[in-house]
């Protein structure tokens, strides 16, 4: 039996994002690629990150985007617009991680999605850490 996929939808990985981060599908909805994304950071899969970040907002350097940090658990806690019939999207969730024997945290984002040329792409974010 598969593993579960990181993004905790439910389903095993082969079925749901190992697609996307291998870059055999688009990513149907914002939602979606948000989950994608979030496996990408655990697993550090910086290639997939720089295929789905729009290039005006990109950073130059991915690998900083894998600092010390082990990511634990993704909660979706809502998505607006972002669907198979729309080009903007937004999907607020909380990621929690650790750092490290026993630091814990929550990443909190309300990401922001633009469709281009039929894929999504993440454009930013308003972030709080705790």
């Amino acid at each position: 039996m598969a593993a579960l996929c990181p993004c905790g939808s439910g389903a095993s990985f082969p079925d749901c994002c190992r697609p996307y981060l291998r870059g055999e599908a688009d990513a149907p909805t914002a939602e979606a690629l948000m989950r994608s994304r979030y496996c990408a950071f655990v697993r550090r899969d910086a290639a997939h990150l720089a295929r789905t970040w729009h290039p005006s907002t990109r950073p130059l350097d991915l690998e900083s985007e894998f600092e010390d940090v082990q990511w634990r658990a993704l909660e979706v806690l809502s998505a607006t617009g972002g669907g198979e019939d729309d080009d903007t999207g937004t999907v607020t969730f909380v990621a929690h991680y650790a750092t490290g024997a026993i630091s814990m945290g929550a990443h909190r984002e309300t990401s922001r999605f633009m469709r281009v040329d039929g894929r999504w792409l993440y454009v930013d974010g308003d972030v709080t850490a705790s």
